[in-house]
């Protein structure tokens, strides 16, 4: 295998959405109503029954040179156009050389919780809706081919969230984002049967529940003034707590066929994950009382969970010990974590001495079977490739450019900490 001869499918990256995101798809009555955005003291707010939300860029920090980084942007002068703009998105896909993304939101949070925390529920379904049809008819309809819709529930209502499940699926929708730990968001935990609609209706849809590292937890850390590289070392690992709480769960039990997908989670710590697993089941279940019958906890999550990666050496050099047909990779663009524009050559490199039919597997096949995604139907194969795509780029600048904005501190030698950062995002509210 080739550098120039890899497909390339990310399961994970991000859209900042677009100020004009919401015209054509809010009923009328709520036009007036829907999110908006505002700018002010050169940031950009959208607004939203009467609450605002700020650092709209989310860590957006794709083309800017490396001692910028941070939890930016927060204006639209601020990002690369390829942030929000479908055609200079697919141009900073086409110089990347990958073929398809699945894309995250930004403001109203990975899964959506925002709509889900006003009390007008008709408006929050409203604007929810609103937002997934954006998402699936214009941002992904745009480019055919070339994106995995993915859609959000009404979070406050599993009978609601199951008839979004079945909406979107008839628009060519099979991912649904949730919260990896719903009880931070003051919601029935994962142990609840509260969600067996919406389980349900994943598993008559064939949709995959895909849950992002953050969306329920936020920032982990162990206190204030920790580094701020504690939170983003601890951000992939982190979603551990999530397979710890899904595998003892009775879900997976209860709904063989449903999958999930653990996004930006990292593959490295899964062996041992399932080797604790395994053991906790054999030398506990006498009195906690867990019952998986003829099989294993790993047997189950091996089955039941998607994984992805950025770079993991760790993780591919232990590939045998997971479910090679549920690794997948992600780009991340255009967050600090990507490797962008360089990702296929990093791979690569990751990749030496994995026999093709495995590469083949991890970097697109897998993820086109998990998310109904077939870019074939649109795009001959051979022009699918990283070298093909490369070549349709034509001059997409890569220079890094220096952008402004906030900092989380005047001293440019100083340490960050969690409590600079915390003090940062607070102030660009009250500002």
């Amino acid at each position: 295998m080739r550098t120039e001869d890899l497909i390339l499918v990310s399961v994970d990256d991000h859209v900042v959405e677009p100020p004009d995101m919401f015209d054509q798809h809010i009923p009328r009555r709520y036009r007036e109503r829907a999110p908006r955005l505002v700018h002010k003291n050169g940031i950009d707010v959208w607004t939203f029954e009467g609450r605002q939300v700020p650092n709209i860029g989310v860590n957006a920090v794709a083309g800017r040179p490396r001692e910028e980084y941070g939890m930016e942007p927060t204006a639209f002068e601020q990002l690369r156009p390829g942030c929000y703009d479908l055609k200079a998105r697919i141009d900073d896909m086409n110089v990347n050389g990958v073929l398809g993304s699945m894309c995250f939101p930004s403001f109203p949070s990975f899964c959506g919780n925002l709509f889900a925390s006003i009390d007008d529920k008709e408006l929050g379904l409203a604007v929810l809706q609103a937002y997934n049809d954006w998402h699936i008819d214009e941002w992904c309809g745009g480019a055919p081919g070339r994106f995995i819709p993915l859609a959000l529930p009404p979070l406050w209502d599993p009978e609601l969230m199951a008839e979004e499940v079945r909406r979107v699926a008839r628009k060519g929708c099979h991912t649904i984002s949730f919260s990896e730990n719903p009880t931070n968001l003051g919601l029935p935990s994962l142990q609840s049967d509260h969600w067996d609609p919406f389980w349900s209706a994943c598993v008559d849809e064939g949709a995959i529940v895909a849950m992002h590292f953050g969306s329920g937890s936020g920032m982990v850390y162990p206190h204030m003034q920790a580094p701020i590289d504690v939170v983003i070392t601890l951000m992939p690992i982190n979603i551990a707590s999530c397979a710890a709480d899904l595998i003892w769960s009775p879900v997976l039990r209860k709904f063989p066929t449903l999958k999930f997908a653990l996004s930006e989670g990292g593959i490295g710590w899964v062996p041992y994950f399932l080797e604790r697993i395994d053991y906790v089941y054999e030398q506990h279940r006498a009195w906690t009382h867990q019952d998986f019958g003829d099989k294993r906890p790993s047997e189950v999550f091996r089955e039941s969970c998607v994984l992805c990666f950025i770079t993991d050496e760790t993780g591919l050099a232990n590939r045998q010990r997971l479910n090679i047909d549920n690794i997948t990779w992600e780009c991340d663009y255009p967050h600090s974590d990507s490797t962008w524009p360089q990702a296929p050559d990093v791979l690569m490199k990751q990749m030496a001495g994995i026999p093709d039919d495995e590469i083949n597997r991890i970097t697109h096949e897998n993820a086109m079977r998990h998310f109904s995604y077939d870019p074939f139907a649109y795009i001959p194969r051979e022009q699918c490739t990283v070298g093909a795509l490369r070549a349709q780029a034509g001059d997409v600048d890569l220079r890094p450019k220096s952008q402004g904005g906030l900092k989380p501190s005047e001293d440019p030698n100083a340490l960050v900490t969690v409590a600079q950062v915390a003090q940062q995002l607070a102030s660009a509210i009250n500002d």
